[in-house]
């Protein structure tokens, strides 16, 4: 028996990886009834119009936000406050608003002063994504069992049960936190790996040129592993960590100083110290797989991908992409 859809009309304001997974998901489980695409490229709609993944697709802000209950903005954190404000005069009364930013102090700061009366905003942030980006690198399980953190302003209970519904349908857990708590968690979970993952690659690149060497041609299964990460979309990543500045630096202070001591018990051959750091770092990594969100499978399972990035049982529905993948400009029109 098919479930009643938990919205009328979700209105998605940018057609990347999110965006776009957002649609094929929401269709996939019914929890719209209607899905309207917005974004800044032409050539993005067009696309999207291609893969039949929205309802409409035009372009026209007022008609894509008309009758929508639920808005959710999917465009780089840098941009949100001036897409806010964009599309203020075209949301309904008693519609919510969210946002699937990584970072969400600076999120609710450029969002909030720009939300009409009668418009509830929770901001959100799927624990889920890919390197890839565009609408054709969607699928419709990129947020099975992944989880959304929501970090709710005061009074907005009815919307944030309504939202937390919401990505429950689409496979999601969810929790809710405040947006301290959360940019902290994610600068040491999401944001620092990112870092230091950007600048291993950078480092390898600058010694391979540097030597004349084949650093990058004879790299283990590790560096490999960073140069997934570290080919995320730079306009993103570039937003997070001007956006979440204090928090990045923190933790990157702390890491720096385990660093050392690191460093230092391989500079006095302090094999116990270091057998028992790895232990530790072991256990982290099995309590990862336990809580199902990775896999022990050989090659963390990313084999089971296709060359779209979508896992080969996802549900989307889309044909295999032929173009390539780009990201929408952090506004619309």
């Amino acid at each position: 028996m098919t479930e009643e859809p938990l919205f009328q009309k979700l209105a998605l304001v940018g057609m990347g990886l999110i965006g776009s997974s957002l649609a094929r998901a929401a269709r996939a489980h019914h929890a719209v009834e209607r899905i309207a695409a917005l974004d800044a490229s032409p050539s993005v709609l067009a696309r999207v119009r291609e893969l039949r993944i929205a309802d409409e697709a035009d372009g026209d802000a007022a008609g894509a936000l008309r009758d929508a209950d639920l808005v959710i903005l999917c465009t780089p954190v840098g941009a949100l406050g001036a897409v806010a404000r964009e599309i203020a005069p075209y949301l309904q009364r008693g519609a919510i608003l969210s946002d699937v930013g990584s970072v969400k102090g600076s999120v609710v700061a450029q969002v909030a002063p720009h939300v009409p009366p009668g418009v509830r905003f929770v901001p959100a942030h799927p624990l889920a994504g890919t390197e890839f980006s565009g609408p054709d690198a969607g699928f419709a399980t990129l947020f099975h069992n992944r989880w959304c953190l929501l970090t709710p302003l005061a009074g907005e209970d009815e919307a944030v049960e309504a939202l937390a519904e919401f990505w429950k349908r689409l496979g999601a857990r969810v929790e809710t936190m405040t947006t301290e708590h959360h940019d902290l968690a994610l600068a040491i979970t999401s944001h620092l790996p990112h870092l230091i993952a950007y600048n291993i690659v950078g480092t390898a690149d600058h010694l391979e040129k540097v030597t004349e060497s084949e650093v990058i041609k004879f790299s283990a299964s590790g560096f490999r592993d960073f140069t997934r990460i570290a080919a995320s979309d730079p306009t993103m990543w570039r937003d997070v960590f001007l956006h979440n500045k204090a928090a990045v630096l923190e933790m990157l202070a702390r890491f720096n100083a385990d660093l050392s001591a690191l460093q230092g018990l391989i500079e006095r051959g302090d094999g116990d110290g270091l057998f028992d750091l790895f232990t530790r770092t072991r256990a982290i990594r099995r309590s990862v797989v336990e809580q199902g969100q990775d896999t022990a499978a050989p090659d963390f399972g990313r084999g089971a991908l296709n060359e779209g990035g979508r896992p080969k049982s996802a549900i989307s529905g889309d044909p295999p992409s032929t173009s390539p993948m780009r990201d929408p400009p952090p506004s619309i029109r």
